[in-house]
């Protein structure tokens, strides 16, 4: 058989299962199905690729940082927070601005998850309403100034967790960067 990518085990395990119901699958029946879920796998990361091109262009001033992760785009930007404050910093605005406006260029079907996180110096239940408290503020701003839908952005609290921190351990004055939301992007499908 032809080199199998993870998600044609997956497909092809699925496809046998239903033809033990019914005795067997068609070899054509199988290969059709594969090279659908070919096509729409390459397409999902076409599109990925293309609005990450996109956002680099428009937030390379803002130093944005992208990851690509199984069919989602990570969006570091420096928006970050002060010392114990859930508050939009008017100097993360055109950031946002910037972000908002080449989701409704390109993809105005994506849904944006933003990550709020803390720093370590509250206690862990403070941490995870604080970033809370922050992610919702960028959502809030992201679907009122941004104009982004209202139905595709939500938002999510990491508090202070270990794994995600930049700075690990740091706080106050030297904590800056682990008091910040990050975006991921997750786009729609794309259609058979």
């Amino acid at each position: 058989m032809a080199h199998l990518r993870p998600h044609h085990a997956l497909l092809g395990f699925t496809l046998l299962a239903l033809g033990a119901c019914s005795n067997y699958v068609k070899r054509e029946e199988f290969d059709a199905a594969i090279g659908d879920l070919d096509r729409r796998v390459a397409a999902n990361e076409a599109a990925i690729a293309d609005l990450r091109r996109s956002l680099e262009a428009r937030l390379d001033a803002h130093e944005a940082r992208f990851t690509e992760l199984a069919g989602r785009l990570h969006v570091d930007m420096n928006v970050h927070f002060a010392y114990d404050s859930a508050t939009l910093r008017p100097e993360d605005q055109p950031t946002l601005d910037d972000f908002a406006r080449v989701l409704r260029e390109h993809e105005s079907g994506a849904q944006v998850t933003v990550e709020g996180f803390a720093d370590p110096a509250g206690s862990a239940s403070y941490n995870k309403r604080l970033a809370q408290r922050r992610a919702d503020a960028v959502r809030e701003f992201l679907v009122g100034d941004g104009g982004l839908d209202d139905g595709r952005v939500r938002s999510v609290s990491y508090g202070e967790a270990a794994e995600r921190q930049l700075a690990p351990g740091a706080w106050g004055e030297g904590g800056d960067a682990n008091r910040r939301v990050t975006l991921v992007v997750d786009l729609p499908p794309a259609s058979g």
